[in-house]
C-alpha cells in the first residue's frame, strides 16, 4: 500500500513539474531573449547572451510608446475596475439577499447565458457603440465593459453573499437601517474578501483584455498595452527587431505579474473562504 502510494505520489510531482515547465520554460525563453542582440539571437535562440543589453528596454520603451499605452491602459482599467465591481457588487446583492418577483427568472437566465457564446454578442454590441457614436473612445470602452457585466464574477460574489447570515439584515431592519445603510455597513465590509477576490480577477481580465480594444479604437495614441503590443509584433515582418520586442513583452508583463503576487493570498483567502461558507 505504501508503495503504490509514493507511486502516485512521483506522478503528481511529475505532473506538477511538467506544468511547472510548460507555464515557465516561455517566460524564461523571452526574458533571457531580451537581454541579446539581434544578432546572438539569430544566431542561436537557444544560445544564453554574452552580455545583458539593458539598452533594448530602453529602445522597447521610446520605439514602441509604452509609456502613452501604459496611461491608456491604466485610465481604462482603473475606471473600469471601479465601476465594474461597484456594479457587480450591487447585482450580486440585489439577486442573492433580496427577495422580489422575477428574481429566479433573472437568475435563470443569467445561467443560460454560461452556454452562449460570447461572440454572439460581438457584431450587435459594435453595431450600439457605433450608433451611440461610443468607437474608437476609451471612456466607450469603459462604459461597455463596466455595464457588461460577467456571468462569472456575479456568480462567485453572489456565492459568497448567500453563505452570509439571514439575521444580520434583518436586526439591522429592526433597529431602523435603511436597505442602503444595510448594503453599506453590513454587506460590504462582510464581503469585502469576496469582493477583492473579484476585483483582482477583474483587473487581471481587463489589463489582458485584447479584443475589446482591438475592435473598438482606431487612433494609435489611444491604444491599450495589448494592442500596442500586438502592433509591435506586426512590425516585425518589416524590422526583425526580434530582441526590442521581446524588451517591451516584457515591460508589458511587469504590471499584471506583481499584481497577481502581492495579492495572490488574498485570491486563495477569498476564494476558500467562500467555498467554505457556501
Amino acid at each position: 500500500m505504501t508503495e503504490k502510494r509514493s507511486i502516485v505520489d512521483v506522478f503528481w510531482w511529475l505532473v506538477l513539474a511538467l506544468f511547472a515547465l510548460a507555464v515557465l520554460f516561455p517566460l524564461v525563453w523571452i526574458v533571457y531573449q531580451s537581454f541579446k542582440t539581434n544578432r546572438e539571437f539569430f544566431q542561436d535562440v537557444w544560445m544564453l547572451p554574452e552580455q545583458l543589453k539593458w539598452i533594448n528596454y530602453k529602445n522597447a520603451w521610446v520605439k514602441y510608446n509604452i509609456g502613452s499605452a501604459l496611461l491608456n491602459t491604466l485610465y481604462y482599467v482603473g475606471a473600469s475596475l471601479i465601476i465594474g465591481t461597484f456594479l457587480t457588487t450591487v447585482n450580486a446583492y440585489a439577486l442573492t439577499r433580496l427577495e422580489f418577483k422575477g428574481r429566479k427568472l433573472i437568475w435563470g437566465t443569467i445561467m443560460l447565458s454560461l452556454f452562449l457564446p460570447g461572440i454572439n454578442a460581438l457584431i450587435p454590441q459594435y453595431v450600439l457603440m457605433r450608433d451611440l457614436h461610443l468607437t474608437n473612445s476609451i471612456t466607450g470602452l469603459i462604459i461597455l465593459d463596466s455595464f457588461g457585466e460577467s456571468v462569472f464574477f456575479l456568480l462567485l460574489l453572489g456565492g459568497f453573499m448567500q453563505s452570509l447570515p439571514k439575521e444580520l439584515e434583518e436586526s439591522a431592519f429592526m433597529d431602523g437601517a435603511s436597505l442602503f445603510q444595510v448594503f453599506m455597513r453590513i454587506i460590504v465590509p462582510l464581503s469585502a474578501p469576496g469582493i477583492v477576490t473579484v476585483a483582482i480577477f477583474k483587473f487581471l481580465s481587463l489589463y489582458n483584455n485584447f479584443l475589446g480594444p482591438f475592435i473598438y479604437l482606431s487612433d494609435q495614441t489611444k491604444y491599450t498595452i495589448g494592442v500596442n503590443m500586438y502592433q509591435a509584433n506586426q512590425m516585425m515582418q518589416y524590422t526583425s527587431d526580434w530582441v526590442t520586442m521581446f524588451a517591451g513583452v516584457m515591460i508589458a508583463m511587469v504590471p499584471s505579474v506583481f499584481m497577481f503576487m502581492f495579492f495572490q493570498r488574498w485570491i486563495m483567502e477569498g476564494a476558500t473562504l467562500g467555498a467554505v461558507k457556501g
